[in-house]
């Protein structure tokens, strides 16, 4: 039968979320394999005693499998993100500080290992600009500041909306963040944690715009010997907020394995034939780097590969791993992942940033309730280089 032109299905979603090949589901309800292609492509509507059989396979309500597009509930959402006025776009969605806000599917942000679900689709609808950012004085060679463009945007829901208000977003740089929600999400099957990647700087900033509830930073100030508090204080711009830790991490040079080049300070940098690779400017692994050459009196652009911008831990390890270069700041659990050396530099404090206003909702409270379990700290323990004695202290009230 030709299918209905407002009639759409999940079946894709819900056989990949499941493990199942095609041919696997056909075996299961009793169909051809062309019969599950044609109904996911939506070139071929189902009969009634198919669709009850690959709802009974899928283990789901025939509700869950099918539905009339004009039928989908609409809400009004803040784009977290910039993109093209009138673009069609797949969006994550999450409820923050009273507010629905959009994240769009674009790009790497629509995939980690496997391609993200949407929670629904739109077009956007009205535009707005607003500025952001730190003053120079507190980030060494930060650039001017630029214009960020935010917009509203009309979705229709492709998730159920009781799922997308139980949502945490979390935005940050840590790779423990999203195994710290992956595990949180064993224990509350309720709750969904939602983790975007983002430097300390954008992380606070994101967090200061009302785009997510909780901001992860690393950012050590020389001036004052402490951690994080003076940025939260100058980017949140009096809004009260609560740091409480997550850990504390060891940062420092990650060098290739066998360390031939034969890097043991930060001088070494210096030596011909040694390339390092650098974070984007906001990043703590970049400030690291810098305070560091500024403490031994070393110009940064005398070092080869300053310039040489990645946007990831992930992204400093594999370009050592690769033989783009020979060394770069990043912490000793990503050493041990990569299979690289690691020459201690600083002991950082990693911060999770919350305004008070988000502490009572109940997703926040579940999530924050995880940082006492003994199975979290030892996901953190076994990673390396990771100290957990302080984690869930509440370490500051701005």
């Amino acid at each position: 039968m030709k299918q209905d032109s407002h009639l759409r299905n999940n079946l894709k979603s819900i056989r990949t979320r499941l493990g199942l090949s095609q041919q696997d589901l056909a075996n299961l309800a009793g169909v051809t394999r062309q019969t599950i292609s044609g109904v996911e492509s939506e070139q071929y509507a189902p009969s009634v005693a198919i669709t009850l059989r690959l709802a009974k396979a899928l283990g789901c309500q025939v509700e869950d499998l099918f539905w009339f597009e004009q039928d989908l509930p609409e809400i009004e959402a803040v784009l977290a993100k910039s993109v093209p006025y009138g673009q069609q776009l797949r969006v994550s969605l999450a409820r923050v500080g009273g507010n629905w806000i959009a994240y769009p599917l674009i790009g790497k942000d629509a995939f980690r290992q496997e391609m993200i679900l949407a929670d629904g689709e739109g077009v956007t609808v009205v535009r707005q600009s607003e500025l952001g950012g730190l003053s120079k004085e507190k980030l060494p060679n930060f650039q001017d500041k630029s214009q960020l463009v935010t917009a509203k945007v009309r979705v229709r829901l492709l998730e159920d909306i009781d799922k997308l208000v139980n949502t945490v977003v979390i935005a940050g740089c840590s790779p423990v963040l999203s195994l710290w929600a992956r595990a949180t999400e064993r224990w509350h099957p309720q709750l969904r944690v939602q983790f975007h990647f983002a430097n300390s700087i954008a992380a606070l900033q994101s967090l200061c715009r009302g785009e997510v509830h909780i901001a992860g930073m690393h950012l050590y100030d020389p001036a004052t010997g402490e951690h994080n508090i003076p940025f939260v204080r100058e980017v949140l711009a009096g809004k009260a907020a609560v740091l409480i830790t997550l850990g504390v991490w060891e940062e420092g040079l990650l060098i290739q394995s066998g360390n031939p080049r034969g890097i043991r300070t930060m001088t070494d940098l210096l030596e011909a034939g040694v390339t390092i690779v650098n974070r984007e400017v906001g990043s703590g692994s970049r400030m690291l780097l810098e305070q560091k050459l500024q403490q031994e009196q070393i110009p940064f652009h005398n070092v080869k590969g300053y310039e040489h911008v990645v946007t990831s831990h992930q992204d400093v390890a594999q370009a050592i791993v690769s033989g783009v270069a020979h060394a770069g700041i990043s912490t000793a659990s990503v050493a041990t992942a990569f299979g690289l050396e690691f020459i201690p530099l600083h002991r950082s404090r990693y911060d999770l940033v919350i305004l008070k206003e988000y502490l009572e909702e109940s997703p926040v409270q579940q999530l924050l309730s995880t940082l006492g379990h003994r199975r979290v700290h030892s996901q953190l323990e076994v990673l390396g280089g990771y100290d957990t004695s302080s984690t869930g202290d509440v370490v500051a009230t701005v």
